[in-house]
């Protein structure tokens, strides 16, 4: 059984017998409906990804969540960045684990996407959490855990550290590829929200999502798989939704009518036109 649903038929009973009850029962559930719009990396369209700059961009966006890439240096530091290499983002080359916080922390991670980004810095896990909780949502990402192992308790210990293991509505969440990382994930932090990434149609069928759902609360694919009849399986199973990566206007209007939980988008203001 997904772990959410039993909070959720307390809410909903409470919300039942509540005086507000009856003013509510005027809408639709679609009318109340609202769907996160995530910034992938930061508004990783308008600035480098995985910077404060990005994030700063997102947040100044109104996003509700920022989608963050975690993985782990040399001597054991968690750091924020997409590749396994530093090589498409950074002026460096090497592989993330293969090199020391402080080779990390010497590099530009962003000048490649423009001169008036120069100078910006590969984070920490920390900083991001220190500087972002309690002002916007965080999507936490463990790219490639195979390569560290470990990490998912170093990241529950810097998620602990801040009261962050019982996250209010919902603004911590964990997901990655690989599924036997957020089964461990799950158990150290049963309270927080688990997303399972794929791309992959062979894990839509009934039998999978079923079984995701027993760790699961977020079942997040890229677009190009997502129809109607996914989305109603997985809600069917008491599982959310978020979709990724949009980079068109299009990609984002195809997802809102999909009725997706959450759009994972470079472009927030495609999602949200105020922005």
């Amino acid at each position: 059984m997904n772990k959410k649903l039993l909070i959720g038929a307390g809410v909903a009973f409470t919300l039942l017998f509540s005086p507000l009850h009856q003013t509510f029962a005027a809408e639709s559930i679609g009318d109340l409906r609202k769907v996160d719009n995530v910034a992938h990396r930061g508004a990783a369209g308008y600035a480098p990804e995985n910077t404060i700059a990005a994030f700063d961009k997102a947040v100044e966006m109104k996003a509700d969540y920022i989608e963050i890439d975690v993985q782990r240096s040399k001597d054991g530091e968690l750091v924020i960045i997409h590749d396994t290499s530093v090589n498409r983002t950074t002026d460096g080359t090497g592989k993330v684990g293969d090199l020391t916080f402080t080779e990390l922390r010497s590099l530009d991670a962003g000048s490649w996407k423009g001169e008036q980004f120069k100078g910006e810095k590969i984070p920490t896990f920390a900083e991001i959490l220190d500087r972002y909780h309690g002002k916007v949502g965080i999507l936490i990402e463990l790219k490639a855990p195979e390569l560290y192992p470990g990490i998912e308790e170093s990241i529950a210990q810097e998620l602990t550290a801040r009261n962050l293991d019982v996250p209010q509505n919902e603004k911590i969440i964990i997901q990655s590829f690989n599924f036997e990382s957020m089964k461990i994930m799950n158990e150290l932090l049963p309270k927080v929200p688990i997303g399972v990434l794929t791309s992959s149609k062979l894990h839509t069928t009934p039998e999978a999502l079923q079984e995701f759902s027993t760790y699961a609360d977020y079942f997040n694919p890229s677009y190009g798989i997502v129809t109607k009849d996914l989305v109603d399986q997985v809600h069917s199973i008491g599982m959310k939704i978020s979709s990724w990566t949009v980079r068109s206007q299009e990609a984002a209007d195809f997802l809102l009518e999909m009725d997706v939980d959450a759009i994972i988008t470079d472009y927030p203001d495609y999602v949200d036109p105020r922005n």
